[in-house]
């Protein structure tokens, strides 16, 4: 349900004209990852197509021709981690830990972009070892561009604003194009050989 609200608001700002879109959790944490709550109730398929439809809507965020900023306090886990990465300005409120699981039961998502971020050498590390990775350490490595307190939100969300109105709407959105690399298609197959493999659901479940 979430990912179609996403996917349908972020179409509803565009044709509205917005110039900045701002991803923000409500409650205590950004986002976890995927909702299991009916994990015994689907099949292998479901959480595949589930798990693809996620990396549909990243790719689309990231390909946005608009200044997009996540703000991302406690835990920022799984898909929830790969949404705060496909973001331009990506806000850690101090405090926060982000995490990337999803190797654990097998899952290739958002590698590549999170390679671009931050390295190979790193996203090898921070995806193999599948420890939280504190908000100060994910400015070292590029993972955040910022580390704030939660005070200071509001001002951060208007110094990007300022950045991402300066300019005509279509010279952003040119800007944007030339300067967001991503392999699209190399990502969206490995993770469709990942979530292929027999056995995801179990692999979620043993995890």
């Amino acid at each position: 349900e979430i990912v179609d609200a996403l996917d349908a608001g972020i179409d509803a700002v565009l044709a509205d004209g917005a110039r900045l879109i701002v991803l923000r959790g409500r409650g205590r944490n950004f986002c976890t990852g995927l909702d299991l709550a009916d994990l015994e109730a689907i099949g292998d398929g479901d959480l595949a197509l589930r798990i693809l439809r996620i990396e549909l809507l990243l790719q689309k965020i990231h390909a946005l021709p608009v200044t997009t900023v996540a703000v991302a306090g406690g835990r920022v886990f799984g898909a929830g981690a790969d949404l705060f990465a496909v973001c331009d300005h990506r806000i850690a409120l101090r405090g926060s830990s982000f995490a990337f699981p999803g190797p654990a039961f097998g899952l290739v998502l958002g590698t590549g972009r999170l390679a671009g971020l931050v390295g190979d050498t790193a996203a090898r590390q921070v995806l193999l070892a599948g420890q939280a990775v504190e908000a100060q350490r994910a400015l070292e490595l590029g993972l955040a561009t910022a580390v704030i307190e939660e005070d200071a939100v509001d001002g951060a969300i208007g110094a990007v604003h300022a950045a991402a109105t300066r300019l005509d709407a279509t010279t952003v959105a040119a800007l944007h194009g030339r300067t967001r690399h991503a392999d699209d298609a190399g990502d969206l197959a490995a993770l469709a050989r990942s979530v292929a493999r027999p056995g995801l659901k179990a692999r979620v479940e043993a995890y």
